[in-house]
């Protein structure tokens, strides 16, 4: 959030902003913060199907965890890919 208000309040915050993202050790702070993002968003749709009654056998469960670990990988890829 402080990130999307600095870039969204002035130029010159923008340009800091920009300046502080050029470091490595920002970039990848940013990629774990979405990497957390992404892992919770899978993980949180997987519980929302579970609640829909998809998946709530033992072996719908497991399927269901290997699915959503599978998609936040990808999605942790293509936010790794986005910040680099």
């Amino acid at each position: 959030m402080w990130m999307l208000d600095a870039s969204l309040t002035s130029e010159e915050s923008f340009l800091e902003l920009q300046t502080i993202l050029a470091n490595p050790l920002a970039k990848v702070i940013l990629w774990a913060v979405l990497a957390a993002l992404a892992y919770h968003l899978a993980m949180g749709m997987r519980h929302l199907l579970m609640d829909l009654g998809i998946g709530e056998s033992l072996e719908g469960g497991r399927r269901g965890a290997t699915a959503a670990a599978v998609v936040a990988v990808i999605l942790i890829l293509a936010a790794g890919w986005l910040v680099w």
